[in-house]
This record gives structure tokens, sequence and C-alpha cells, in this order.
């Protein structure tokens, strides 16, 4: 007995070979599945992307207070070595080490941030599509880019594996 092709399994089609133009099925919606269905899970992805870019910014602001804080300390040791000791002892003892939050480093706004929301966000996006869409993601981009793109054009290829065939 013969196993199925994977593909035809996954999109509910085969990816024939006389159709190269076709989209990398584990993007395809599956067959039951409706376009509000997959224009709702897209969104869910999507808010999932903008919390993403927000922890990106996080991590960007626990990078640029820590090397602030470095900065501080040699602006303070150069404050104190032209001659201005006593107010460098003050700045330093106000600020350096001191907690960005209250009982906080930036480090640990970090983990309580990944630990919590974040953690919890990118497991409900995850049940969401597998839910609803059979974990695959980025189907509502997938169609959107099937929808956009022209067919047989150079740089408009439905797949990788197409464009650097030269097809």
């Amino acid at each position: 007995m013969t196993q199925p092709d994977p593909t035809e399994v996954l999109a509910g089609a085969p990816a024939l070979p006389s159709d190269p133009d076709r989209p990398d099925p584990a993007h395809e919606p599956p067959p039951e599945v409706d376009e509000a269905t997959v224009v709702a899970v897209g969104k869910v992805t999507a808010a999932l992307e903008v919390a993403d870019h927000a922890r990106g910014m996080l991590y960007a602001f626990h990078r640029l207070i820590g090397r602030a804080d470095n900065e501080l300390q040699d602006a303070l040791d150069q404050l104190e070595d032209a001659g201005h000791g006593e107010l460098a002892d003050a700045v330093r003892g106000e600020l350096v080490g001191r907690n960005v939050l209250e009982g906080r480093w930036s480090f640990q706004v970090v983990e309580d941030f990944d630990d919590g929301y974040w953690t919890t966000f990118r497991e409900s996006e995850r049940v969401v599509r597998e839910r609803l869409v059979g974990g695959r993601r980025h189907v509502y981009e997938s169609t959107m880019k099937e929808r956009n793109r022209t067919h047989g054009r150079r740089g408009h290829e439905a797949t990788p594996g197409e464009a650097t065939s030269g097809k």
C-alpha cells in the first residue's frame, strides 16, 4: 500500500508538478476553514507580533538602562577626578545600581514580562492556531500573498524553492 503524498494530506489537494506556482501547503488554510476564521486567526497572530515588537523594545530598554548605568559610573569617576568627589559620591549613591521599578532592575522587568504576559500570549495564540487552522502559521498572510502577487512573474514566486530553481 502506498503512502499518501503529504502535500495532499496537508492542503487537501495535490501539488501538481505542472503547477509549480502553488503556495506551500503548510501555509494554506485547511479545506474546511472559512475565510472569516482565517482572518480572525490572522488578527490574533498579528496582535502577538505587536507584543513581540513590544518585547523587543523592552529588551532595548533593558540594554539601554544598563548602558546608561555604566556610562554614568564613568562620568562620575571623571567628575571625581576633576575635583568634584563630593558631588560624584552623592549622585553615585542616588543613581548607580538603583532599581528602575520598585524592587527591580531592568533584567527582572524583562523576566517578569517574559514569564507572565508574553508566555501566556504566545501559548494562547498557539492554541487558537491549533484549534482553528491545524497549527499552521501565517495562513492569512499566505492567502493575502496569493491574492496580491502576479503569478508567473519573477520576484512574485509562490515559494523560495520556486525562486531559486529559476522557474
